[in-house]
């Protein structure tokens, strides 16, 4: 079974290894599946996860449905993290009312089919959001209340998340690979000081830390992999971590040369957990073969001082300059 780690001041004790449902039950941009999310779900809460990340938009709202209808069937005892915010229409720091983060809250409940929210986190808004009173006041009271158990915030940039901090946030979720240092440098030895947890997002930059991808892979048209290269449609570090592709693969082509491997899947979510700061990393799967892939990983072992050397110096030799800056 998978190891256990604390989700900050929440006290949860969840896997070190979660499962991402951007993509439950669909590859990327195709229609959802779900009998797919169901093998998906059951094939984690058969190898030791009970720690899922979702939001209400994804999959409009599927996602979260899939997990409750899950739950409820089968009595999986998932921790399950939820997001709200992306969904409206503009998404301005304005829109972000404690009215409309109550309302996601009460919606959430009723897809996922829960009495209680187990952690609510404000899903990446605009940077001022991450200092407006009324909405950690409100999220205190819904907390307070019993309609959650704990929240925090999801950002794009480490200063997003130091301000956040100012308020009593039992986790943030954050980038954190091969492909995205900073968080480390900045971050971890902040949250660990505040019993906060740390939840590692977009663990395999999109794909190509699973040391797959060549310069004739090619994506979906519905693929954010594909028209979301420069921000077109948001933040563009949510696709490859921001990486330029060519700049990706001739970086990930040293990887394996590193690690000695052309699959980097169990060596890029390692290198996540040998931070002791990350409470859990959320790598997503688009089938059950995916998730068993994933799991894997925490039990190779740790990777060497050299090992983890190489990676940060691979990262100042073609990614630092794209990335460092920016998030």
């Amino acid at each position: 079974m998978l190891n256990k780690r604390i989700l900050g001041k929440s006290g949860a004790s969840v896997s070190e290894i979660g499962l991402g449902t951007w993509q439950l039950g669909t590859k990327w941009g195709e229609t959802f599946n779900p009998a797919e999310a169901e093998k998906i779900l059951k094939t984690a809460s058969e190898n030791g996860i009970n720690f899922i990340d979702t939001a209400d938009i994804y999959n409009a709202g599927e996602s979260e449905k899939s997990i409750g209808r899950f739950m409820k069937d089968t009595g999986a005892d998932f921790f399950v993290v939820t997001k709200c915010g992306r969904g409206l229409n503009p998404h301005t720091a304005e829109m972000y009312t404690p009215e409309a983060v109550e309302r996601f809250a009460d919606e959430s409940l009723k897809r996922l089919q829960a009495e209680k929210l187990d952690m609510l986190l404000l899903h990446c808004p605009p940077s001022s959001v991450y200092r407006k009173d009324e909405i950690f006041t409100r999220l205190d009271a819904m907390q307070r209340s019993g309609k959650l158990f704990s929240y925090g915030v999801s950002v794009e940039k480490v200063s997003e998340a130091m301000d956040a901090m100012q308020y009593p946030i039992s986790a943030v979720e954050i980038i954190f690979n091969m492909f995205r240092l900073k968080p480390a440098e900045e971050l971890f030895s902040k949250t660990k000081a505040g019993n906060i947890g740390i939840i590692a997002r977009v663990p395999l930059a999109s794909g190509l830390l699973t040391g797959k991808y060549t310069k004739e892979t090619t994506f979906g048209k519905n693929d954010h992999r594909t028209f979301n290269r420069h921000g077109e449609s948001f933040d563009k570090g949510e696709t490859f971590s921001g990486v330029d592709f060519d700049t990706g693969l001739q970086a990930a082509e040293e990887l394996k040369s590193l690690f000695g491997t052309d699959d980097l899947i169990p060596y890029a979510l390692k290198w996540i957990l040998m931070f002791d700061a990350v409470t859990s990393v959320i790598p997503g799967a688009s089938n059950n073969r995916q998730v068993l892939s994933n799991a894997a990983a925490a039990s190779i072992p740790e990777l060497t001082a050299a090992q983890m050397d190489g990676v940060k110096n691979i990262y100042d030799k073609y990614i630092r300059s794209q990335v460092h800056q920016n998030w």
